[in-house]
């Protein structure tokens, strides 16, 4: 930033990384509700990863932490990060509240961490124009969304086959913030999405579970399809194109 001196700028750079890497902690934190059977806890740290996720990218962006802090490579430490956040403990959560058909749950999650893996790895992750090619592997907030409606485990193990197949496609998918195509809608959109989502992990009853009503359930169904209508109409626009 323009403002900032090289040694500031420096070490803005370096503390942005810790935020980013303090991601992991979040995780943890997660995954220590998932074992306590906390849902509701486990679910409010998932969405605060997503967050987290959400807000690094653009610091990171504004800050130029590839020129004043280039000993630590930010993309790589993201997806670390986010294989952890978006990807294991999500898994680990279907699996220890028995989201998936019990004879087919190891076979699905390792389906899901094989797919995910080869996605992150992918050179192709995403376009110039900031799509990405297949499902950007957000576990962290499908499997909260199969919560919320009550999924029943084949629901879950049919979307979540749907969702892995596509990784290794070349479906396109907008970043949220970074697309500017239609950005005007699909932001504030996405932040409605994740701002009702939190809301309905805050309202959790280990007793009622979902405290769900028809304003917020016509939510998550209208974002993601949203999301489907818009990534076809790319994809179908750019079809034969390999960006």
């Amino acid at each position: 930033m323009a403002n900032l001196t090289p040694n500031a700028a420096r070490r803005a750079g370096y503390a942005l990384h810790v935020l980013t890497a303090s991601g992991a902690v979040i995780g943890m934190l997660a995954l220590q509700g998932v074992v306590d059977g906390e849902v509701r806890i486990a679910l409010l740290w998932l969405i605060v990863s997503q967050i987290l996720d959400g807000l690094d990218g653009p610091i990171a962006r504004g800050l130029d932490v590839e020129i004043h802090a280039p000993l630590i490579n930010g993309q790589i430490l993201d997806l670390v990060v986010d294989y952890v956040t978006c990807v294991v403990v999500p898994v680990a959560f279907m699996l220890n509240f028995e989201m998936l058909p019990p004879k087919y749950e190891a076979l699905i999650a390792g389906f899901i961490f094989l797919t995910s893996a080869l996605w992150f790895a992918r050179s192709d992750i995403e376009t110039e124009d900031h799509w990405f090619n297949g499902f950007p592997a957000v576990w962290n907030l499908a499997v909260p969304t199969f919560l919320v409606f009550g999924s029943t485990p084949t629901e879950v193990a049919i979307f979540t086959m749907i969702l892995g197949m596509s990784q290794l496609t070349y479906f396109k998918v907008p970043h949220i913030v970074r697309v500017v195509q239609l950005r005007r809608i699909t932001f504030p959109f996405g932040v409605i999405y994740l701002g009702n989502l939190t809301y309905l992990s805050w309202n959790y009853s280990e007793t009622l579970g979902v405290q769900s009503n028809i304003v917020s359930e016509i939510i998550l169904i209208a974002f993601p399809v949203y999301l489907l209508g818009f990534g076809i109409y790319k994809t179908w626009s750019t079809r034969g194109i390999r960006e």
